[in-house]
Order: structure tokens, then C-alpha cells, then sequence
């Protein structure tokens, strides 16, 4: 019986084939009828029917993107935000927050899998925002010169705002172009105020905005943070010099325009040719020049430039999780890796011992030390250290206990290889790993497993509805020898 042979797929031929999983960054899978592997670009959810245009045909696996949706998925919603595919913040706002949390837990289940090769990893389901929306706690806007045009705009013959000023954020991957952003789901609706009426303050006095590219300009950055606990806003506005007199008129332009809200408001000034959102001054311009949030019973004072969880609510079903799994002992001495500015090493103090911190960032550390001296915690201690070091710091930490428990929070990256090895090498009776990246925890967690302990429980908190983000506690126990 003769059989034809199915013509080659080649580069711009369109496919169709239904979305059955997510993958990283705007890209998802699905397979053709043959069971060739393809990932497709684009803003899909699974369960989607697409065509997609070939953008490469390799050994195992087509690229492709996205042309037509032919059949949605019932796990789309409309998105709130009309920045919705051109801004990279909420690349997930299309999909239902239940389906999110459900992504998110597959997410980290299956990093454990073909990472870390746990077979059936205890993952539990992943913890929700209290409100999916409205949480963040600090913004950071961009200004430029160079303002993205959005689609629409690129039929308009005349534009209605200056193609010369944008003040919101960058799009994905181009650090000179900014979306003018009106407003943002994430922010509070006071940081947004903040925004609307610093555009006009700004375009008012015909100030220049920040040229990545010439480094030529005043307007920087402007940064908002606020507290929920005392409602307090800081606005933090970043410029390449000061002018005093001009800082002051924008102070009591803010503080006209929201005369109820408690208020600081600083000017973070640099010379640096990068676009990071810091200065080598500050000048508190209203206000203590700090905020004060409180969680779990704890004040924490938060400076412009202090690290800070980003999600002040979600901040404490976080720590509680730690505390849940880590089983503490009240003669425990505990130290927590990667300690930032000390929030989850403070929240654990009262129920061990003692706790150490240890962290490479010096002005976090001095934040560190100045909220325990503000919640009169006298059992906690800090010190500032590269953790790839951390073994050097063995001398210094022979004058206490050895670790019952150790908690680490590190990087995206995961741990230095010479800081795992140092903690595993304490043997604490725990381990409790706090990860923002699956793939990290799932390839440390299976070299902590490959050195006498056992995986208990994962547990995914979402700290970041709409993006693609998630936090876990991963418990590891000892059960055997070296």
C-alpha cells in the first residue's frame, strides 16, 4: 500500500495546534498531530486553540508565534490594563487568578521533577494574594525621552502626547523607550496619585527627562513606596542633580494635590551612567524620610533604598509558612542565610534561642540592626559577609551554637556552591529554603537531598499575581549521615 509522505514543515508555513502547557518568559507548548514538540510566542493560555506562523524548524522542536486565536481557553479573562501585551509587567493578566495559582504550582512541581529529579515532590497548592490586585507596595517608574508608541498610535497622523517625554516603564528589553503609563492595577491607588500628579508637575515646568543613551537630563526615576499598616507614602524622586528650590515646589505641589495622606518625600540624586534607581545622595525634602510597616507584630522602618518584600500582606503568609514547617525549638539557635534587611530573622526571634543573620549588603545589614533595636529584640545578631564566604565565617560562629534550623533566602541564581556546602556541612536538624526561582530550589534542593536530608514540603506562596513569579518554602529534614 503506498503512503505519502507528509511535505516538510519549513520557516512562515502556518500551523494550528491547542496550547497544553506554559513555559518561560511569553512562550507556551503544544504539540502538531505528528507529536512534534512546538513552542509558540505570544500572550496564550493553555487550553487555547492557535495558528502560528514558523519562525525556525530545529532538530526537535519548532518556534513559532502566535497569528489567530481559533478557540479560546476557558482560562481566559479580559485584562483590566489596556498596557496588556506591550508592557512586560502582568504577562499573565489574561489568564484566570484561579488557573494562575494552578500554572504556578505545576511550575515549581515540575522543576522538581526534571531538575532536581524528585519523583512525585510533596507540592502543595499555591497560597493566593488576598487581592490579586492593588498589591505591590513599591512601584519604580522610568522617565525618558524617548516615549514608546503604543499600536494605536501608529496609524495616528497627529499624536496626542510628546513623542519626547514618558514617564512609566520600560518595554521588555529596550532600556531607552518608556510606555507612558496612566495608571497601574499593581500599584495603590495613592502611588498612583503620586504618578498622575507628578507628570503634571514635571510637564508644567518643562523638565527634561533622562537620555539612556546620551546621558544627558534631569528626570531619572521616581520611585513610590507605601506602608499598609500605617498608610504612609514615600515618594522618592530620582534626578541627576538637585535643585532645592525646585524640590520644594514639587514637594508642596504633592501635598496639595493629596492633602490627607501622610506623607515623606526624599531626592535620591546621581551622577552614574546607569539607569538604576538609586543616588550616592539623598535629601529629605517633608517627612522622616523613612515609613514604617509592621508584620506579624514586628515595626520594620524602610528607607528609600532599603529591600523590602514587595507585597506587604502576602509578606507575612509567607514568613508564617517558614515558621510553620521550620519547627522550632525554644533552645534552638537558627541562622538565616541571605538575611536582606533581617525581616524574617526578626519575625523568628521570639520563638528560638537565638538567631543569626548573615548578608553581603552592608546598608541592609545596618537596616537589619536598626530594626531590632526598634522592636527591643535582644536575642538576634548580624553580620555582614559575601555568603561564597561563608565558610571563612566559621571561626566567628564557633562563639555560638551550632544551627538547629537554617533558613535560606538567596538569590535568584540560587546558592553559591561553597555556601551550600558550608550548610550542609552544619547539619542543622532543618533546612528551610525560601526560592523565587523553581529551577534553583530544584537543583540545590537535590544536592541538599544528595547529602543525608529528605524533602518534606513545598509549599508556593504567590507574592505576585499577574506575572509569572513565585515564591516557595521547601522543608528538608536530616535522615541520615554525610
Amino acid at each position: 500500500m503506498e503512503t505519502t509522505e507528509q511535505p516538510k514543515l519549513k520557516r512562515d508555513d502556518i500551523i494550528e495546534l491547542r496550547i497544553t502547557d506554559q513555559a518561560e518568559k511569553d512562550q507556551c507548548f503544544g504539540r502538531l498531530d505528528n507529536g512534534i514538540g512546538v513552542m509558540v510566542g505570544g500572550m496564550l493560555a493553555v487550553g487555547d486553540l492557535v495558528s502560528a506562523r514558523i519562525k525556525k524548524v530545529r532538530q526537535r522542536y519548532i518556534e513559532a508565534v502566535a497569528v489567530e486565536i481559533l478557540e479560546p481557553s476557558p482560562d481566559r479573562t479580559t485584562p483590566l490594563c489596556s498596557y496588556f501585551g506591550v508592557c512586560g509587567g502582568c504577562k499573565l493578566m489574561h489568564i484566570r487568578y484561579e488557573a494562575q495559582l494552578q500554572y504556578k504550582q505545576k511550575k515549581v512541581t515540575d522543576a522538581l521533577e526534571h531538575i532536581g529529579d524528585f519523583v512525585a515532590p510533596p507540592v502543595s497548592p499555591a497560597l493566593a494574594s488576598a487581592d490579586p490586585f492593588h498589591y505591590r507596595n513599591k512601584i519604580e517608574f522610568s522617565f525618558s525621552n524617548l516615549r514608546y508608541l503604543l499600536p494605536e498610535e501608529l496609524s495616528m497622523e497627529k499624536l496626542l502626547r510628546p513623542k519626547n517625554f514618558a514617564l512609566g516603564f520600560h518595554t521588555p528589553g529596550n532600556f531607552e523607550k518608556v510606555i507612558d503609563i496612566d495608571y497601574c492595577y499593581l500599584a495603590k491607588e495613592s502611588m498612583n496619585r503620586v504618578l498622575t500628579l507628578t507628570r503634571e508637575f514635571v510637564l508644567a515646568n518643562s523638565l527634561e527627562p533622562y537620555s539612556a543613551k546620551a546621558h544627558t537630563g534631569f528626570l531619572r526615576n521616581l520611585v513610590v513606596r507605601f506602608s499598609e499598616n500605617r498608610e504612609e507614602v514615600m515618594v522618592n524622586l530620582v534626578t541627576s542633580w538637585y535643585d532645592e528650590e525646585l524640590m520644594q515646589r514639587y514637594r508642596m505641589f504633592l501635598e496639595s494635590g493629596m492633602p490627607e495622606q501622610k506623607m515623606t518625600v526624599v531626592n535620591n540624586v546621581t551622577k552614574k551612567l546607569n539607569t538604576v534607581a538609586t543616588g550616592e545622595e539623598e535629601f529629605t525634602l517633608s517627612g522622616d524620610g523613612y515609613i514604617t510597616e509592621r508584620l506579624g507584630g514586628l515595626d520594620f522602618r524602610i528607607s528609600a533604598n532599603s529591600f523590602f518584600q514587595t507585597n506587604s500582606s502576602q509578606a507575612e503568609v509567607l514568613y508564617n509558612s517558614i515558621l510553620e514547617v521550620a519547627g522550632l525549638k525554644k533552645d534552638d539557635t537558627v541562622y538565616d542565610l541571605y538575611c536582606g534587611t533581617g525581616t524574617i530573622t526578626l519575625y523568628l526571634a521570639k520563638y528560638c534561642r537565638q538567631v543569626l543573620g548573615l548578608e553581603v549588603v552592608e546598608s541592609s545589614i545596618k537596616d537589619a540592626r536598626n530594626n531590632m533595636a526598634l522592636n527591643g529584640i535582644s536575642n538576634a545578631a548580624f553580620f555582614q559577609v559575601d555568603l561564597k564566604d561563608f565558610h571563612a565565617m566559621l571561626d566567628t560562629l564557633e562563639n555560638y551554637e551550632a544551627p538547629g534550623v537554617i533558613i535560606t533566602d538567596p538569590p535568584r541564581a540560587g546558592m553559591h556552591a561553597k555556601a551550600l556546602a558550608t550548610m550542609i556541612r552544619l547539619r542543622p536538624r532543618r533546612i528551610v529554603y525560601v526560592s523565587c526561582n523553581p529551577a534553583s530550589l530544584a537543583r540545590d534542593g537535590k544536592e541538599i537531598c544528595e547529602h543525608g536530608y529528605a524533602l518534606l514540603s513545598v509549599q508556593p506562596v504567590d507574592m505576585f499575581p499577574h506575572t509569572s513569579h513565585i515564591e516557595s518554602v521547601a522543608c528538608f529534614e536530616r535522615i541520615g549521615p554525610c
